[in-house]
């Protein structure tokens, strides 16, 4: 043991010994690079320096993580199905699928046609590796002298990423993921790859994708025999088709083309003679006439159609739709003609629509203001915090639980596991029935219903079984509206009101046949039957109160001239989103206004612009139409005991929204009674006729 201990303790020594000797001869060889004055603040700015580097090269990392898995889908393969369209009555309305399969090797175009597009969209394509950075100073720099967005500095790669992968919603996070996304294709594709997929997948304008299916839209021919000035004129069109499609705007089109003859110049493709014929002899277009491309919904049928075929596996289809071009270009009006309007006012520059006949059909879808701009479908794909606008769940839910639209529950103060939800007024009124609580939008009723006697899973159960496909978060703030969901979704669930408590109507397609006519799809024959999911007797409940919204209620501005609606608002926190569903006994329509990038409007409600746009299309849609019931509502029109209610309201000025205080449209019928009202109280002081009295001389 003695001896045990002696080499141990030996050893320890002898290895201290020579960890110290070896230390030393480190430091004294540390020594000859050590630097002093000036030389020592060069080493430390690199020693942060790669510190630095290094903490930026995780976040990187973490940041790029969400972008590649973008890369995961099946991306190249997007063109499988070819699907012709045709509208409720028969006629061709457009095309999906089928540039892909049309597509035009790079190695067989003219030489122009790509010197065109990269003289326009990005000289240094083959010298860059997915961003160029000269290019992005140099449009940053023009957008700074010019106080304005003048210039893009995307890259063609970045471009092409953004139509594969992403959005056209401008935000710090979709530009991230572009720039990874980019570095991404540059590594796994060849420039002549990249150079062909942009070609083929680019939005031309008119409902057509890619070069060589535009070529043929609006010159006649193959992208093969486009001359210099062809080549030109569509090459200005991949940034700005809607504003520069020929079809619409030839002028503007010459200009930009001749904008592209400049570029070719300047970027030194082409000398000023070789341009020189194409500028005196501008590209003419074939005169197609007026050919209205409904491209939001002929890009969701295309999904529906693909959907429904891949079990025949039939790849080349066409698709009789439920689309009515008129309705369509309704919708669009409306919802242009009220951000025109009011949008600055409301600081709000987009909307979305979508409106069913209240048998399911699909009469039209606004993804947007502009397809040409944004082909991204805020009405299919959006999801959106909705509001008040999902209370109509809750209270379906409490009356297959028992409740009444006369049961009474108290609208007072309530905390739920710390969150204490008020009212849009910061106030409360004590007790009151559903219909007042649902007609006024009040918060805390919805709220107590969840907490003491329905609890979450139910209510997400109720809205899943009426057809929603969003993702809802099952939390106690999903009761007013805090999960998100798209346009599509509230309409397909409020349908179910609309269809006396049925769902699995909505529908984009009624038939599918080969190209020799064979019917291989037809709805009413395969389409699995509508189920019913909420009771005749909720129902009806549910109807009765959601008819006094538009009557009484915060959805006034949305009141149809002599037609009963029946419908719901809903405003999101913060202001970022604005709804308004309703139905009469004919359609169905939900409409969504906001901003791309969340911020918020300038205090815009559900029952102000969202209200309008919805009235307006209703108005349009219900011309020389037989007017039907609202299921389990007796009457299709308004009456005078509806009208007393409505003025009732108007004299009470009952409600917690900023726009119950707005006038409501009203029906001939009720205009009538307010002028034999006001001849009857034509010598009284105004302060004098209460709301009971107007009643009573009613």
């Amino acid at each position: 043991m003695l001896a045990t201990d002696a080499w141990l303790d030996s050893s320890l020594y002898e290895a201290r010994f020579q960890f110290g000797r070896a230390w030393e001869n480190i430091t004294i060889f540390s020594r000859r690079f050590r630097v002093r004055g000036w030389r020592r603040g060069l080493v430390e700015l690199a020693s942060e320096g790669f510190t630095m580097g290094a903490v930026g090269t995780v976040i990187l990392l973490a940041l790029a993580m969400p972008a590649f898995q973008e890369t995961n889908t099946d991306w190249r393969n997007q063109g499988d199905f070819a699907v012709t369209f045709l509208d409720r009555y028969g006629n061709e309305i457009g095309q999906r699928g089928i540039i892909q399969r049309d597509s035009v090797p790079i190695d067989e175009m003219p030489d122009h046609v790509i010197q065109a597009l990269l003289a326009t969209e990005d000289r240094r394509f083959f010298t860059h590796w997915g961003i160029d950075f000269l290019g992005l100073g140099r449009a940053m720099s023009e957008n700074m002298r010019a106080n304005g967005v003048v210039q893009g500095g995307s890259t063609l790669t970045q471009q092409l990423a953004k139509n594969l992968f992403l959005t056209n919603e401008r935000t710090f996070d979709r530009k991230i993921k572009e720039a990874f996304l980019a570095i991404w294709l540059e590594t796994n594709l060849s420039k002549k790859e990249i150079l062909q997929l942009y070609l083929d997948r680019g939005y031309m304008g008119g409902g057509t994708f890619g070069i060589t299916a535009a070529a043929d839209f609006y010159f006649g021919k193959s992208v093969k025999d486009l001359n210099l000035s062809e080549a030109a004129m569509l090459a200005g069109l991949f940034k700005a088709p809607a504003k520069y499609a020929p079809h619409i705007n030839l002028p503007a089109a010459r200009g930009r083309a001749n904008e592209v003859l400049s570029n070719l110049v300047q970027g030194g493709f082409l000398t000023e003679g070789q341009v020189l014929s194409a500028r005196l002899h501008p590209a003419s277009i074939v005169d197609r006439g007026e050919r209205p491309s409904p491209d939001y919904f002929l890009d969701w049928a295309f999904e529906q159609a693909k959907q429904i075929a891949e079990p025949y596996g039939i790849r080349s289809m066409v698709a009789r739709t439920t689309i009515d071009l008129n309705l369509q270009h309704a919708a669009e009006e409306s919802l242009e003609f009220m951000l025109r309007q009011h949008g600055k006012q409301y600081r709000v520059d987009q909307g979305a629509l979508v409106m069913l006949e209240t048998n399911g059909a699909v009469r039209a879808i606004v993804g947007g203001r502009d397809y040409g701009t944004s082909q991204f479908n805020r009405a299919t794909k959006a999801l959106r915090q909705t509001g008040s606008s999902f209370k109509p769940y809750v209270y379906a839910t409490a009356m297959e639980h028992g409740f009444k639209a006369d049961s009474v529950i108290s609208d007072g103060p309530i905390t739920w596991n710390g969150w204490s939800p008020k009212n849009y007024g910061r106030s409360f009124s004590g007790r009151m029935s559903l219909t007042t609580a649902l007609v006024k939008s009040i918060n805390t009723v919805p709220v107590r219903l969840a907490k003491d006697h329905l609890g979450i899973p139910p209510i997400k159960a109720m809205a899943e079984s009426f057809g929603v496909e969003s993702k809802l978060e099952a939390h106690k703030t999903m009761v007013l509206g805090t999960s998100g969901m798209t346009v599509m979704d509230q309409a397909t669930g409020y349908e179910v009101f609309a269809n006396g408590g049925y769902a699995g109507m909505r529908h984009g397609i009624t038939q599918l046949s080969n190209h020799s006519g064979k019917v291989f799809y037809d709805r009413e024959r395969d389409a699995p039957p509508p189920h019913r999911v909420l009771s005749e007797q909720a129902t009806a409940s549910m109807n009765s109160m959601l008819v006094q919204v538009p009557e009484i209620g915060t959805g006034r501005r949305a009141a149809l001239p002599g037609i009963r609606s029946a419908g719901k608002s809903g405003t999101t926190q913060a202001y970022r989103d604005a709804w308004y569903v309703g139905f009469t006994g004919n359609y169905l329509a939900a409409v969504w206004l906001g901003n791309d990038d969340f911020t918020s409007t300038n205090e815009m409600t559900g029952g102000s612009m969202p209200a309008m746009v919805w009235q307006r299309l209703m108005a349009y849609a219900h011309r020389n139409v037989e007017l039907k019931p609202i299921p389990l509502i007796e009457k299709p029109f308004i009456d005078k005991p509806a009208d007393a209610q409505a003025i009732a309201g108007l004299a009470s000025n009952a409600g917690d929204s900023p726009m119950d205080e707005a006038p409501r449209i009203l029906s001939p019928a009720t205009t009538r009674v307010l002028a034999e009202i006001e001849a009857a109280f034509a010598g009284s002081a105004p302060a004098q006729i209460s709301a009971r009295d107007k009643l009573s001389a009613l």
